[in-house]
């Protein structure tokens, strides 16, 4: 018995000892560290505000997809099952099960959870202190457009989302989620943007961070995507009477000297000077990825040709090159015949691998992967910024705007449209300028998108919002491709409704 007693005692020790370990655990004995140790700095939210941006750089198939999935390319490569899931985008074949689809669905979804994370912590940390700094707010703006930019971004792909504004989410809590009503994510995001205007400053010091003007400009387009015409004209105006202009140079705005130019409103930014790779997360990389894909397979030439080799993807058609008419001069900027090209400087000594899978003779000489301009594991590391708001696609914006106005101003969407076509056509009169009204106008500024902005990513969208897809595209089907495929992970993982016809 005594025995007993002792062995008991020295149990009860032992266990509020234990106890006493445990609730006076401190993680930093063991040089961790946890989610109370962040945001205890103004350095510490502007460092996490740089990681909100971070998941844009990951999107960057969203680019090559809206041009694939359309009329101005096809998806090139290899062979048939050369990246995939482009393949069955390209010919309509495609499944829930698509990496491409899943990556852009991940990594917005990354990205919404990191920005919701610093607006569930706007007022205090976890710890519950308050961290007041000069220009917080305007911080804050950046946030509240970069969430908008990625429920813009998810609802154009998918349509109704699962929505949420509140808090990160864990895994756990993921597999509740439901999908939200497309209206009621664009009431997010228009509520997201406009909180962004009224507190983000006009310029920024820093390039590629939002300003208002950025904001603007998403919201114009958002609304547009909306069928909001009268107030897309009106927070459009803002942006095409700001500080913008269309260089001269159409050529210029795609060269590593005109990113962040006088016609930029809002890029993604992108550098080369990662020092390590993974193949495992290719979209992922410091670097645009997009660039290396696009490149001329087994391209090779004297050290004065200025292009370097890539994978022959996301190839322009003949469809999109003879949709531009003599004296276009974005049609040498936004495709590339390089059997011409080979001809035209026999001096390079050129050569590449002849048909490259779906070959149509043509690349995208907007993102053409370019000597000197990437580093490292040179297929992940090409510093080229994707130029995702233009000065000229907003003053195209405001065109339309305009001219679907419930008080349609004609002469104003014509001006707007013909200062795009006058740098287009390098004239200073009125001799390539759209004089028609109406329904031709509007058709003719849907055109002007195509040209202006191909191979930038817009054109499947532009398609489907203005009922043209199904005319347009082969393959497409009306009121399925609309949309693309929910994931299946997600499905799997959430028991999501999947897209119609899927």
């Amino acid at each position: 018995m005594k025995n007993i007693k002792i062995l008991s005692l020295v149990f009860l020790i032992t266990t509020l000892a234990s106890c006493k370990k445990w609730v006076d655990y401190n993680p930093h004995d063991e040089y961790k560290i946890t989610d109370l140790d962040y945001l205890k700095s103004e350095s510490d939210y502007r460092t996490m505000a740089v990681s909100v941006y971070t998941p844009m750089q990951w999107l960057n198939q969203a680019v090559p997809v809206g041009d694939i999935a359309s009329d101005n390319a096809v998806s090139g490569g290899e062979n048939a099952s050369d990246v995939l899931s482009l393949q069955q985008i390209d010919d309509y074949t495609l499944t829930p099960v698509n990496s491409t689809l899943t990556e852009l669905w991940q990594a917005a979804y990354e990205g919404i959870n990191r920005a919701n994370y610093m607006t569930q912590y706007k007022a205090a940390n976890k710890a519950g202190e308050a961290v007041n700094f000069v220009g917080k707010d305007a911080l804050y703006g950046e946030v509240y457009f970069l969430r908008a930019y990625y429920y813009f971004h998810l609802v154009r792909f998918f349509g109704d989302v699962p929505l949420f504004t509140d808090k990160r989410l864990g895994l756990s809590e993921s597999k509740t989620l439901q999908r939200s009503a497309k209206a009621d994510v664009y009431k997010q995001i228009e509520a997201d943007l406009n909180s962004a205007i009224a507190v983000l400053p006009i310029t920024n010091i820093e390039k590629g961070r939002v300003t208002k003007y950025a904001a603007q400009a998403l919201l114009g387009k958002v609304l547009l995507y909306e069928n909001k015409f009268d107030a897309a004209a009106t927070v459009l105006e803002n942006v095409v009477n700001g500080p913008f202009s269309l260089v001269s140079d159409f050529g210029s705005i795609f060269l590593q000297t005109g990113e962040n130019g006088p016609e930029s409103v809002f890029e993604i930014q992108y550098s080369n000077t990662s020092p390590y790779y993974n193949w495992g997360g290719v979209t992922r990389g410091q670097g645009n990825h997009s660039v290396q894909q696009c490149g001329i397979r087994g391209l090779n030439g004297s050290n004065a040709m200025p292009y370097a080799a890539g994978w022959s993807t996301n190839l322009p058609t003949v469809n999109l090159a003879n949709a531009y008419t003599a004296g276009d001069i974005r049609k040498a900027v936004t495709v590339l015949d390089i059997e011409a090209y080979k001809n035209a400087n026999p001096a390079f000594g050129i050569t590449y691998q002849v048909a490259p899978y779906k070959n149509t003779g043509l690349y995208n000489q907007k993102y053409l992967p370019r000597k000197g301009e990437t580093s490292g594991q040179v297929e992940l590391n090409y510093l080229n910024n994707f130029r995702t708001i233009r000065y000229a696609e907003v003053l195209l914006m405001a065109a339309e705007a305009n001219n679907r106005a419930t008080a349609p101003n004609d002469t104003k969407a014509q001006l707007y449209l013909n200062k795009v076509r006058r740098r287009a056509f390098a004239v200073n009169d009125a001799s390539k300028d759209i004089t028609v009204t109406g329904t031709a106008l509007k058709q003719a500024i849907w055109d002007e998108r195509r040209l202006e902005l191909a191979m930038e990513g817009d054109r499947f969208f532009d398609l489907v919002r203005t009922g043209q897809a199904a005319t347009k595209i082969t393959g497409f089907v009306t009121g399925k491709h609309e949309l693309f495929p929910i994931p299946q992970t997600e499905i799997d993982i959430s028991g999501l409704k999947q897209n119609p016809g899927y």
